[in-house]
């Protein structure tokens, strides 16, 4: 069966690796996976990433992050925006994840952001996920 959501499934394996306590978990690459993973490592979400260039198809290893007692550093990930049903907010509608304790990943007309970013700079755009 072909992937229809790649960031849903960017965000699931994840999820996943977390829960199964991994160190990092492999993606397939692509420059809007690469994105939200920059925006997660600069957010505290993710210990970091690295690109890995092979011939058919590039992968993207992310490097996940835990707490000083092994609990996973993302508590949640939720993807809003799905291919069936996109999700639109308007610079004012942006909304904040635990009284801004989380992050909301929009893709503005200005690249990805996080919804802090956006709204600083009084962009609306296509909310892409919640992580706290």
């Amino acid at each position: 069966m072909a992937m229809t959501d790649p960031i849903s499934d960017l965000l699931t394996r994840i999820r996943n690796a977390h829960l199964a306590g991994h160190e990092a978990v492999e993606v397939p690459y692509s420059r809007v996976k690469n994105e939200i993973v920059k925006i997660l490592q600069e957010e505290g979400f993710l210990a970091g990433s690295k690109l890995n260039e092979k011939k058919p198809f590039s992968t993207l290893t992310v490097l996940l992050r835990y707490t000083a007692n092994r609990q996973p550093a993302i508590q949640s990930v939720r993807r809003i925006s799905k291919p069936g049903c996109r999700v639109y907010a308007s610079k004012d509608e942006v909304p904040r994840v635990l009284g801004g304790l989380g992050v909301v990943i929009l893709s503005t007309s200005k690249g990805l952001m996080t919804g802090k970013k956006a709204q600083e700079q009084g962009l609306g755009g296509e909310l892409m996920c919640e992580v706290y």
